[in-house]
């Protein structure tokens, strides 16, 4: 869900295309945000929407925030690394093992429970098109953070240690979405 709070200050959920993977234990990758997909709330990223506070948060020597479903007093990890590429906002960090809500997640994310990941921003500039589609041209990145409901229905997260069954299910999930979708757009 799209949430807009007084101070500006906006969530956006997404669930990952490309697998959320957790190695040894609390490293973990894969995308915040997609450009160009429209979410739920009506809102399409574009391509180099992130790029100003990227380099503003660098110039500052801070790092944009890893939490628990969005709450500030609960950091769970660190982002190593927050980048834009063709495909949107990845993101590369360590869940921090030693804080309890940091075990947590890692153990979610292993077992399937947590698969989306949020983002926590400003928007700067934004437009509206001729559908009503909010094109987000220029956004604060504030944090991402890990959650249970994404954004995205449609991508998916894997995670490391998944067995054959889990991925069985898994693909059996994307089948049956992909032919919703399909049947939805007819």
């Amino acid at each position: 869900m799209d949430q807009t709070f007084g101070s500006g200050l906006e969530r956006k959920f997404c669930q990952f295309e490309a697998a959320l993977t957790v190695k040894d234990g609390a490293v973990i990758e894969g995308y915040a945000s997609f450009f160009g997909k429209t979410d739920q709330g009506g809102d399409v990223v574009q391509p180099g929407a992130y790029a100003e506070s990227l380099k503003a948060l660098e110039a500052a020597d801070r790092r944009v925030k890893m939490l628990w479903q969005h709450d500030p007093a609960q950091p769970i990890g660190v982002w190593d690394e927050v980048r834009e590429d063709a495909r949107g906002l990845y993101v590369k960090g360590r869940i921090l093992t030693e804080v309890g809500k940091g075990r947590e997640a890692a153990a979610l994310i292993d077992a399937g429970a947590i698969d989306g990941l949020s983002i926590g921003y400003r928007t700067k500039r934004a437009e509206k098109d001729a559908r009503g589609q909010r094109l987000l041209h220029d956004l604060e990145l504030w944090e991402v953070s890990l959650v249970t409901f994404p954004m995205l229905p449609e991508a998916r997260v894997g995670a490391k240690g998944e067995s054959p069954e889990t991925g069985l299910m898994r693909e059996l999930a994307e089948a049956l979405e992909a032919a919703r979708r399909d049947m939805a757009a007819e």
